[in-house]
């Protein structure tokens, strides 16, 4: 067959081809005069809107930026330090504060946890989805979340996964012992890091030889309690005590102890010692504690945390420079 057999063939593919490349060059072309006569104000607003939505994206699903507000982990975390808290892993938040999306992957014991605090109260949703997006756009710089003295309210809290589901902990003098799951023994919390090879360090702030003074305070508050007068013993034992640091869950738990037994008949007294005695971790749930044990507000005080209010877990430090690095 000819070439010229080919020609009307080869004259619409020509024409189409120069349809196709003109109409192109229009679109280029009024594309660049919209730009030319675009409000320098209004280019730079709508740059703006982009980013910040691409930063609201990766904050909300992949990383978010925090201030550490207190001295409550350390040495892992001190005051001050701005982390990246890995939002994927067990599954990010829909929007801020509403809903969850699934993940495989479940907090673990020993992981450092961020969550919303139990003792948190709401300013309402629209307050909450305002507050999470303006801290996310200023990668934690600006919060407007603030309590009566004008500081920022405690509205996450990042602590330490210390106690799963299952687990019966008890806290004698601020160390603590595990009875974990399906076992009949208890482990000291310091041999199991040993053993499994974990560095974090646990800070303690009080001193053992301080604890006979503060049993005597509980045990002051209990004879109060009872319309008594302490006896001299505990009074000098209690003058005597001049640290800036006590456990006061130790205190409490003296305290019931000796209201147990004045009044062995009253359950509300068991009840309260059982409660400062020992802590249970239900299943699907963590026990959260802070690596600095005696200056910490954690689930010794307002309880355990479902796994699945857990937000996620801390990346790495970003500032200040000198402790760049990741979190263990």
């Amino acid at each position: 067959m000819s070439v010229k057999s080919y020609s009307p063939f080869l004259q619409k593919l020509q024409q189409f081809t120069e349809s196709v490349l003109t109409k192109r060059k229009a679109r280029l072309r009024i594309k660049k005069e919209k730009q030319q006569s675009k409000n320098p104000i209004l280019d730079w607003i709508e740059a703006f809107i982009w980013a910040a939505g691409v930063v609201l994206l990766i904050n909300q699903f992949l990383f978010q930026a925090y201030q550490i507000p207190s001295g409550s982990m350390i040495d892992t975390l001190l005051e001050r330090d701005r982390i990246f808290v890995n939002k994927l892993i067990y599954g990010p938040e829909v929007l801020p504060g509403i809903g969850k999306l699934p993940s495989p992957i479940k907090p673990k014991r020993e992981d450092v946890i961020i969550f919303e605090s139990p003792e948190y109260f709401s300013n309402g949703p629209v307050f909450d989805i305002a507050q999470r997006i303006i801290y996310m756009l200023t990668l934690s710089l600006v919060d407007i979340d603030k309590n009566e003295s004008g500081g920022p309210r405690v509205h996450f809290l990042i602590k330490r996964a210390a106690g799963m589901g299952g687990d019966l902990i008890q806290n004698r003098n601020g160390e603590f012992y595990f009875r974990f799951k399906g076992e009949d023994r208890w482990t000291s919390e310091r041999d199991y890091l040993a053993k499994q090879g974990f560095t974090h360090n646990l800070s303690r702030l009080i001193q053992d030889n301080h604890y006979p003074a503060m049993e005597a305070i509980g045990k002051s508050k209990a004879y109060l309690d009872l319309g008594l007068i302490p006896p001299p013993e505990l009074s000098e034992k209690t003058d005597s005590f001049r640290s800036p640091y006590f456990d006061s869950l130790s205190m409490e738990k003296a305290r019931y102890a000796f209201l147990r037994c004045a009044y062995p008949q009253d359950p509300r007294y068991r009840s309260l010692f059982i409660r400062q005695e020992s802590i249970y971790v239900p299943e699907d749930s963590i026990l959260p504690l802070g690596d600095n044990r005696d200056f910490s507000h954690d689930g010794r005080f307002f309880g355990t945390v479902k796994a699945s209010k857990i937000l996620g877990r801390g990346a790495f430090k970003y500032w200040p420079l000198s402790r760049l690095g990741g979190i263990h």
